[in-house]
């Protein structure tokens, strides 16, 4: 186990890396002076060379890198001299100081995800920290609905193998897989949230907190919660469905079940006893890839539906070129989508004994 959580430890540093250094790059060769974007119209010469001082754009690439990886270690190097803004640590950030070299300070912090360009003041962790939680509440209510319903339709599907009820339910799975999740947005909101709102009592658009009619405070409103979250889990939801179908019908033509049912129990207690266990091996794996991917499909939903989560705030930073949130937020659901995987890894070991962590 020790050596196992060292591997992924070291996979995961050389992997946040890898991606720390494409999204540095991408952004950075893209045309536009990033002064200019965090000034606005408001900008002049003097104006534009003290930002372009502070931040480090007027400096070469490669040391512009350097200072962005030091932003994001958690062990950096702070300078001890006001004149170095890209280094001096009263400028951006503090934490725990361990030891002083060399004109420098080293500290131990969280990293440091840099300002937004158009939210003055204001730290690209903390748009984060407003809106990940949304996200994360549609995500995983999304993967439940996928996952209820896709496993139920599975052994449904399973157990009518070719009868009409099979072919109907592999028919609408296809179909959920093939329909892009902006144009079911689009769909969605338009049917149960206009057209047949007076039945559904559902809105088109709105999040999750919400501040009512006389502006006297934000209150909870999961109505908001309903469909986006079925759009973003029909997808997911058709992959489970189908998955679950050929894992069960591979896992009742064992030798095991052959004997279990030889024994007298009956067709239902074989399936919930002994063959569902095996067959949601190839769904827990997916199912981890899937719920990456939903924080990815969630920035066309949320913006659909005016949900206000981490992928409307990245259409939204794409939109006025603040590319700090932009890379903060990449960076963070790269590192969410290494965890899901590691815990995926264990709970796929724990279903299948015969699976080892490290071989």
């Amino acid at each position: 186990m020790i050596r196992y959580i060292l591997h992924k430890i070291a996979y995961t540093i050389l992997t946040l890396f890898g991606v720390v250094s494409v999204i540095f790059l991408l952004f950075n060769v893209l045309p536009g002076d990033p002064a200019q974007m965090m000034l606005g119209q408001n900008e002049n010469e003097a104006q534009l060379q003290i930002v372009r001082k502070k931040y480090g754009f007027d400096l070469p690439l490669s040391a512009q890198y350097g200072y962005y990886l030091n932003d994001l270690s958690p062990i950096s190097f702070h300078s001890l001299n006001p004149e170095n803004f890209c280094f001096y640590s009263e400028n951006k950030y503090s934490g725990k100081r361990l030891f002083k070299i060399n004109g420098y300070q080293v500290v131990l912090k969280f990293p440091y995800l840099r300002e937004s360009f158009q939210k003055t003041g204001k730290e690209v962790s903390s748009v984060i920290k407003e809106t990940l939680p949304n996200t994360a509440v549609l995500a995983v209510f999304s993967i439940i609905i996928a996952l209820l319903l896709g496993i139920f339709l599975g052994v449904i599907s399973a157990i009518e193998k070719d009868s009409w009820i099979d072919q109907t339910i592999q028919l609408v799975s296809t179909l959920g897989m093939s329909v892009p999740s902006f144009f079911s947005a689009i769909l969605f909101a338009w049917l149960f949230g206009f057209v047949l709102r007076e039945y559904t009592h559902l809105p088109m658009t709105g999040s999750l907190y919400q501040l009512d009619d006389f502006g006297e405070g934000i209150h909870l409103n999961l109505k908001n919660l309903v469909l986006p979250a079925v759009v973003l889990g029909i997808r997911p939801l058709a992959v489970v469905s189908q998955l679950m179908r050929n894992s069960l019908l591979e896992v009742l033509s064992q030798d095991y079940i052959r004997t279990a049912k030889a024994k007298g129990l009956s067709t239902a207690r074989v399936i919930y006893k002994h063959a569902i266990k095996n067959a949601l091996n190839p769904v827990v794996t997916a199912i981890s890839g899937w719920f990456a991917s939903m924080l990815a499909g969630a920035v066309f939903v949320e913006y659909v539906f005016g949900w206000n989560g981490i992928g409307k705030e990245i259409v939204d930073a794409l939109n006025t070129s603040d590319l700090p949130i932009v890379m903060g937020a990449v960076l963070v659901i790269a590192l969410l989508f290494i965890g899901i995987n590691i815990f995926v890894d264990i709970i796929y070991g724990w279903l299948d004994p015969r699976i080892k962590l490290i071989k």
